[in-house]
């Protein structure tokens, strides 16, 4: 199941900086938009994964996962 965020795009300079807006420390910062885009997209992966794997550890044992759709 695919799920959208929203990058937020900016060129300063020579730069095009970004971040994701529904998640907290996913930003970037690459030479052109479809650079910045694709690392945006990579670090989001990256991050959600982290966060979930965070997740299952600091639960230990005798969890359950539950989806919950907003």
């Amino acid at each position: 199941m695919a799920n959208t965020y929203t990058a937020i795009t900016k060129q300063v300079g020579d730069w095009w900086i970004g971040w994701i807006e529904e998640v907290p420390g996913i930003n970037c910062q690459e030479k052109t938009r479809e650079g910045l885009l694709e690392s945006l997209k990579i670090t989001l992966k990256e991050g959600l994964e982290l966060n979930r794997q965070e997740a299952v550890q600091a639960a230990v044992s005798e969890y359950t996962e539950v989806p919950v759709t907003v």
